[in-house]
């Protein structure tokens, strides 16, 4: 049974950026952006309160991409049956531009190896392909993703698509959902993720500069989990305090009680970006009041925790 004391913010005081965590039996899983020497961290836990390092869910890069540390991001990682998937990006060597793969492990720690020798979505036209986020519905599994466009001076949008049974494959064609177009979101959206809640789908988002003070997160009500969706707000719903800046990277996930959390990152203490600072690793419970998400926080002290 999975249970802790009260959480204390960061949970995770070292850098360990975009987080995505996957419960598994007694144990939660969260995988991050390249850090250290690690292509995809990954550390475990059993209470979300303390968390100790796995190791590297993939040490080796698909064939399809550049052997450039440093462009493997925002993993996605999620369980059919009793294989694990995990959506990544890397920097496709043909093209040069940054797209999603997907490989498959036996076990949440990996190690994670290619399903295929090409990258799984690639948008060169529109800048590339980043951020993916998989979910299931419980009748349909899909894939979120952001189009690199602020690369290269493209529009920027969240897209999704269908996946097959086994998340190997994609089906039906892509939908873009969202684009940047409120003054709080400059110069960019990304980090795309999806909850179900009541029959409203709520897709969030992460906007602003993630190097500055001013990363946020927002959301858009959705009728389906392919849209069309509507944002209902013009400011984000998740965002800074003196005490913790720039959260966002954020990624959703329910304990054992049936409880919704929110992964996410925050600029540790007083220095923002690189090299100087760090994106911790965080969490806090998610509620909905009527079909208005809510969520606590940015927390800084120690927050109560029940369980599960």
């Amino acid at each position: 049974m999975l249970s802790g004391p009260a959480y204390d913010n960061p949970v995770f005081p070292a850098d360990f950026p975009d987080p995505h965590v996957l419960v598994v039996d007694d144990t939660y899983y969260a995988y991050a952006t390249n850090t250290g020497t690690s292509n995809v961290p990954v550390i475990s836990s059993e209470d979300l309160s303390e968390w100790h390092r796995v190791g590297d869910a993939m040490p080796a890069l698909p064939e399809w991409a550049k052997l450039n540390f440093g462009d493997t991001w925002a993993p996605g990682v999620i369980q059919i049956d009793d294989t694990f998937v995990l959506y990544h990006v890397g920097r496709d060597a043909d093209s040069g531009k940054q797209c999603i793969g997907v490989a498959v492990a036996d076990s949440p720690e990996g190690p994670f190896e290619a399903a295929s020798d090409e990258p799984f979505i690639c948008q060169v036209d529109l800048g590339g392909s980043i951020d993916a986020y998989p979910f299931d519905d419980g009748r349909q599994r899909y894939v979120y993703w952001k189009n690199d466009g602020n690369c290269c001076g493209k529009p920027v949008g969240l897209w999704v698509q269908p996946l097959s049974n086994d998340g190997l494959e994609l089906s039906g064609e892509p939908v873009e959902l969202i684009r940047r177009d409120q003054p709080w979101e400059s110069p960019l959206i990304e980090n795309p993720a999806m909850v179900e809640d009541d029959g409203t789908y709520y897709l969030f988002y992460s906007g602003n500069r993630w190097e500055g003070h001013n990363y946020a997160v927002g959301y858009a009500t959705c009728e389906t989990a392919v849209g069309p969706c509507v944002k209902p707000d013009d400011e984000p719903i998740f965002s800074f305090t003196p005490e913790v800046t720039g959260p966002g990277g954020q990624a959703f996930f329910t304990d054992a009680d049936g409880d919704l959390w929110m992964a996410y990152h925050a600029w540790t203490g007083a220095a923002v970006g690189y090299p100087g600072g760090m994106r911790s690793f965080r969490v806090e419970p998610v509620t909905f009041e009527g079909d208005t998400p809510v969520i606590t926080g940015p927390t800084s002290d120690p927050q109560p925790h029940d369980g599960a």
